[in-house]
């Protein structure tokens, strides 16, 4: 059975026993040791076991610890067993909880709607533990700051009294348009959202069509876990005196969605990318340093290296998305067609998986003939690479970000979640890619990638002008990060505050 957090009894029990408890038997031990002044900013930061979540928390944590906190990152029992260890910098130590699947979620048969019911239920137990045992070790947090798809970790935080903040990892846009769904919108979009007429104008925001919108909001959505989540996230902030968010974004990037909605506290602390590739504070911050998915990198630096300038297509929809075969052999064809030099990842099968004849591309060789395939790169290094003239991608918001720091033009091809949104913003407000469009069954053709690459990588009228925006945003984006820059004020006040929190 649950544990319920209201239980007075169960919370005084466990303060007053937890001298006698360990952490999750997990977890690992902390790395650290923390100054007196350190102890008084020590934040936990939360993070959903999912690739997307955990790159930018990982960064989110560094600023953090530059800034003079002490920070306790936290994420699933299976996910840090798979985390890539590298040394962490003095003042970030590592914790778990468990998500009641301690052996890891497997997609092809675990029930993804039983999953989020389980994290909540499991997450609450095990994360109350470590907050009341860390207490009582004389290393107690401060501060509490989860992500997305996390909001029963922001009750925890209120139900111990502990101060809490969500860093939100997708657009201010975003968050802006679920506000208004969950405040008055919600039956206008549900009613027409998949209409392709459909149009939409929002206080503050640009004008969406529907398929500008996030994908959990249409009828189409098969997603069910999804929407019940972001509406408990955001009757969570609605509950708090003053509600806080975190926004991995600039203040220049998205003046007006960060502004728009008055009852919610925004601060843009983004882009939440290795220091080496932003603000250059720490050279040594190539990567994320979190990666659940790993191989060597040194055979597709090299075979960059041998290219051109401004000649190479990198194709990659991230950790999550699956493209059909017939949308990959469109893929393949529409990158064979277009004839230039390309690194295209392909996630391997999991463990024990082989690929079927069914499954394989059926111009394998060619594709590996005129380009490069691989299972897994590491991307912020690949798009800060000179070779590089265009990114397909799926328009995650930490690919989308990644794009904008390092002042490469994309090829749009949204696939869920906010990524239709992101392609909106790329395409039309900062103007620094070209959304490809698929027919009336939902495939983008070959022909039509090739026209998208050929005006995004070429050298005519329209791909110079994403050339000059790219470059533009890119130095935007280091501006905000450096000392002295919109999201380093902004993530230096927080820092601030936490050290205020006990006075």
């Amino acid at each position: 059975m649950s544990h319920n957090f209201t239980d007075l009894a169960y919370l005084a029990t466990r303060l007053q026993y937890s001298q006698t408890l360990t952490p999750h038997p997990q977890a690992p031990p902390p790395t650290t040791t923390t100054t007196t002044m350190e102890k008084y900013r020590h934040v936990l930061l939360v993070t959903f076991p999912a690739q997307g979540h955990i790159n930018p928390a990982l960064q989110f944590a560094k600023r953090l610890v530059r800034l003079g906190a002490h920070v306790t990152l936290a994420t699933s029992v299976s996910s840090y067993r798979r985390m890539t260890k590298t040394p962490a910098p003095q003042g970030l130590s590592f914790a778990t909880y468990s998500d009641g699947y301690d052996d890891g979620f497997k997609p092809t048969t675990d029930d993804l709607e039983h999953y989020i019911f389980a994290i909540k239920r499991s997450g609450s137990k095990t994360l109350t533990d470590l907050i009341v045992s860390s207490a009582n070790e004389g290393r107690p947090f401060q501060y509490l700051v989860y992500n997305m798809l996390l909001p029963w970790a922001g009750n925890v935080a209120r139900e111990l009294h502990l101060p809490s903040a969500v860093l939100w990892i997708q657009p201010a846009t975003v968050l802006d348009i679920y506000y208004y769904y969950f405040n008055g919108y919600g039956d206008d979009i549900r009613k027409n959202g998949t209409d392709p007429s459909y149009s939409l104008q929002l206080p503050g925001l640009p004008l969406l069509y529907g398929r500008d919108l996030p994908s959990f909001l249409l009828g189409s959505n098969t997603y069910t876990f999804a929407l019940p989540s972001f509406q408990e996230q955001f009757e969570a902030l609605q509950k708090e005196s003053n509600p806080r968010v975190l926004v991995n974004t600039f203040d220049g990037l998205e003046p007006e969605a960060l502004r728009v909605i008055e009852k919610f506290n925004l601060a843009a602390v983004g882009p939440l990318i290795p220091s080496a590739f932003l603000d250059g504070k720490d050279p040594s911050d190539k990567a994320f340093g979190g990666d659940l998915f790993q191989g060597s990198k040194e055979y597709y630096i090299e075979w960059l290296n041998s290219k051109p300038n401004s000649s190479v297509i990198y194709v990659s929809f991230g950790s999550m998305a699956v493209l059909a075969k017939q949308q990959m052999e469109e893929m393949a064809r529409g990158l064979l067609d277009c004839g230039r030099p390309f690194l295209w990842v392909i996630r391997a099968k999991e463990k024990g998986e082989e690929e079927t004849e069914e499954e394989r591309l059926s111009c394998r060789k060619e594709l590996e003939q005129k380009g490069m395939i691989v299972p897994w790169c590491s991307q912020v290094e690949v798009l800060s690479h000179p070779s590089l003239a265009c990114f397909v991608t799926h328009c995650g918001w930490n690919s989308s970000l990644e794009s904008l720091v390092t002042g490469v033009p994309v090829v749009a091809f949204p696939q869920w979640s906010d990524q239709g949104t992101n392609a909106k913003l790329i395409e039309d407000v900062w103007k620094t890619g070209l959304r490809v469009t698929a027919n009336k069954d939902g495939i983008v053709e070959g022909d039509e990638i090739k026209r998208c690459l050929e005006l995004v990588a070429g050298g005519g009228d329209r791909g110079e002008e994403l050339r000059r925006n790219a470059k533009k945003w890119k130095e935007l984006a280091r501006e905000a990060a450096r000392e002295g820059g919109s999201s380093y004020k902004n993530l230096k006040a927080f820092v601030e505050e936490i050290g205020g929190c006990l006075c």
